[in-house]
């Protein structure tokens, strides 16, 4: 009997070992490998046993997406120690660029699919947008939607108030979808309840405020409060089901990196790896699309597949 033990105890260390030691996972794609990189000082994330992860993981079917401004890869992998860990524990990309600057053009992007020509930061008074977001489409089918706005005084607000800006809104902009955006973007403090009552939203988006997203800060103290947020959602029955996953990204770099940004993907049973295939914004729209079951908005349609460069299990596939 005791032999038995000591050969089953040396089983699971040989499985972990093999994570460590980077070794390919069966099935994983050619363009991402498990790795066990270096990391900056700093908390360690929860993380399930070796032989948890391997077991049939759920399908991912909420999605929350954080969003830091203005910095590129190498500087958020630098400065931003635990959003850093979060992607040497899970997942990160490589090579995953914003789609051009400045940043509403980019949060557009990742909600709709499309830039919709715009080109600049102006208010939804400027731009009177139609069409569905990602959003829209989850209510469309049944599902539920939220943005949590760091700063915003009143549901889907139209205009800047600082802190709050606005431009990192995208719901807000978006006129056939007003009625929605009234109900379900919201501010911030909902955020609490929803991981506390397990009804954190389908597609969902965590947009900080201007000194919180490092867009009038550093990235440092972007860290610390992306780090209080996840934290608390690691607490609740949606991170603990399995069924949800974080996606931590830039809307675009500080113009000198190619707009090259560090994504970062967790789950609960996200396998540990580096992604290598070249994504974009759009790759981001259609991983909600996944998650909800939608059919794919503008660019995402042809977009890379995050789904399938991350592993993910969704409702839908591509």
């Amino acid at each position: 009997m005791a032999l038995t033990r000591l050969a089953r105890l040396s089983a699971v260390a040989a499985l972990g070992a093999g994570v460590l030691t980077g070794t390919l996972s069966a099935g994983a794609s050619p363009t991402s490998a498990l790795v066990a990189d270096p990391v900056a000082a700093g908390p360690t994330p929860v993380r399930p046993a070796a032989a948890a992860r391997t077991a049939t993981r759920p399908r991912i079917t909420k999605l929350l997406t954080f969003v830091v401004e203005n910095h590129s890869l190498d500087q958020m992998r630098t400065s931003m120690p635990y959003v850093h860990q979060l992607a040497t524990t899970y997942a990160y990309a490589t090579s995953y660029t914003a789609i051009r600057h400045p940043s509403l053009p980019n949060y557009l992007a990742i909600a709709s699919g499309s830039t919709k020509g715009v080109a600049d930061d102006s208010d939804p008074s400027a731009h009177r947008l139609r069409g569905r977001t990602v959003f829209d489409q989850a209510i469309a089918r049944g599902r539920t939607a939220r943005i949590y706005a760091d700063a915003m005084t009143s549901n889907c607000q139209l205009t800047s108030s600082y802190p709050y800006a606005v431009k990192h809104n995208p719901w807000a902009y978006f006129v056939d979808g007003r009625a929605s955006c009234r109900r379900n973007d919201v501010p911030l403090a909902r955020l609490k309840r929803d991981v506390g009552a397990g009804t954190l939203p389908n597609a969902g988006m965590v947009v900080p405020d201007l000194v919180h997203d490092a867009h009038d800060s550093n990235l440092a103290t972007s860290d610390a409060w992306i780090r209080r947020r996840v934290e608390q959602i690691q607490t609740g029955p949606d991170w603990k089901s399995g069924r949800l996953a974080i996606v931590i990204t830039a809307d675009e770099d500080d113009r000198a990196s190619g707009n090259k940004v560090l994504t970062v993907v967790a789950s609960r049973y996200q396998d540990q790896r580096v992604v290598s295939t070249a994504l974009t914004h759009y790759s981001l729209t259609r991983l909600y699309e996944s998650v909800i079951g939608a059919r794919y908005l503008g660019k995402a349609a042809h977009a890379p597949s995050m789904r399938n460069a991350f592993g993910i299990r969704t409702v839908s596939g591509g």
